[in-house]
């Protein structure tokens, strides 16, 4: 019984031991998204004041008072600062006296004249003394507006003493303390007024997008003062997408052939003063409506030597990686510019198992597990169907 046991065992040693595979990995897969978009130029820009003007005593005085806060904001016509005013008001008391004096010289040489001309009409007075009456009331006239002038130089000197706000803003710390003597020989800077609401953002386009999107405009139609219809899109460094809203102000009318760029500005509204004048910002501004464009979720796409990639399924299941052109994101998708047909099925999960010439078990993604699909785009405001203008596509989370 020994043996017998060994030989058995000896025999069972001698079976063949077969690799069984295991099973394909499972993926999650989804066909791209089909909706019109508006193409987008990504551009970078620089916020500035609408307004900003010095605040300067254009008249010789003490400062007598400041009449704000540093830092205030303050409504068109507040007073702002004063100056010493007994002074001008003195020679505007002496202008007004003076005026006083030639409206009666005038009167009393009218009186005199009319006297004259009758008793020369009755040959009672020459005509050198007609003459002479004549000319003294043309002198008292002449001294009357003379008199009148002085009274506006003096009304302006004296005006001059209040320094009020020419506009809606906010005014810097003031440079000048009571007290000190100002505009002894010069005009002396007495502070800054900024005018915050509303703002500009100025950008610049290239050459070449400037042609681009002039060759779109004439096959729409429209013409470069129509632009200035288009609404600009800005965001700050730390805000996420472009919150502010503003429509284009200006476009310049050349080139600057030392740049090759051309100079645009757009005017935001800022009641909150949330943006600060000199403020770094992203701009965006829309060149192109997209009627068909396809839209895959912003990680599907992955990044190799050849350019960006997506992976989709093929034939037998298998893996297949397509390089694709990729444009702007919306929302949490990726425009595919080309590369991508809009009956694939695109792997959006377990991507790190998918390896291209390998089989998978593909599951259609539920639509919880996907970025909320964006918004179709409204009607652009340029082309429809024209060359697209060169993109700058927004950096990969």
């Amino acid at each position: 019984m020994g043996a017998v046991g060994l030989a058995l065992a000896m025999s069972g040693c001698t079976e063949k031991n077969e690799y069984v595979p295991p099973p394909p990995p499972k993926v999650t897969v989804a066909p791209p998204i089909e909706q019109p978009i508006i193409r987008y130029l990504e551009l970078t820009g620089n916020t500035a004041t609408i307004n900003t003007v010095d605040l300067v005593a254009r008249v010789e005085g003490f400062l007598m008072s400041i009449d704000y806060k540093d830092g205030a904001t303050v409504k068109k016509g507040d007073r702002l600062f004063l100056i010493q005013q007994d002074t001008y008001q003195a020679d505007l008391d002496q202008a007004k006296a003076s005026l006083a004096s030639a409206n009666a010289q005038l009167t009393n040489a009218q009186a005199e004249y009319q006297r004259q001309s009758t008793l020369g009409q009755q040959d009672f007075s020459s005509q050198a003394v007609v003459d002479k009456a004549r000319a003294a009331r043309d002198q008292a006239q002449a001294a009357v507006d003379s008199a009148k002038a002085n009274v506006e130089v003096a009304t302006i000197n004296f005006g001059y003493t209040t320094v009020t706000a020419p506009f809606d803003g906010i005014v810097t710390r003031h440079l000048v303390d009571v007290g000190q003597l100002v505009g002894q020989s010069q005009p002396t800077k007495l502070a800054t007024i900024v005018q915050m609401d509303p703002i500009y953002a100025y950008f610049n386009l290239s050459e070449n997008q400037v042609l681009r999107i002039k060759q779109a405009l004439a096959e729409a139609g429209r013409t470069i003062e129509q632009v200035k219809d288009v609404e600009i899109d800005i965001g700050l460094q730390n805000e996420d997408g472009y919150p502010h809203k503003g429509r284009l102000d200006y476009v310049s009318p050349e080139v600057d052939p030392s740049t090759g760029t051309l100079l645009v500005r757009a005017l935001f509204e800022n009641k909150d003063l949330a943006l600060l004048p000199g403020l770094f910002v992203r701009v965006q501004v829309p060149v192109q409506r997209l009627p068909k464009a396809l839209l895959v979720p912003d990680v599907a796409i992955g990044s190799a030597q050849q350019g960006s990639y997506v992976l989709v399924i093929g034939k037998d299941d298998t893996i297949e990686q397509k390089v694709v052109t990729t444009g702007q994101v919306v929302g949490g998708y990726r425009v595919i510019e080309s590369g991508l047909a809009g009956t694939d099925k695109v792997v959006v999960g377990g991507i790190q198992r998918a390896v291209p010439g390998s089989k998978v078990v593909p599951e259609e993604a539920a639509a919880s597990a996907l970025p909320p699909v964006p918004a179709a785009a409204p009607a652009a405001p340029a082309a429809s169907t024209s060359p697209p203008a060169s993109t700058t596509p927004a950096a990969k989370p």
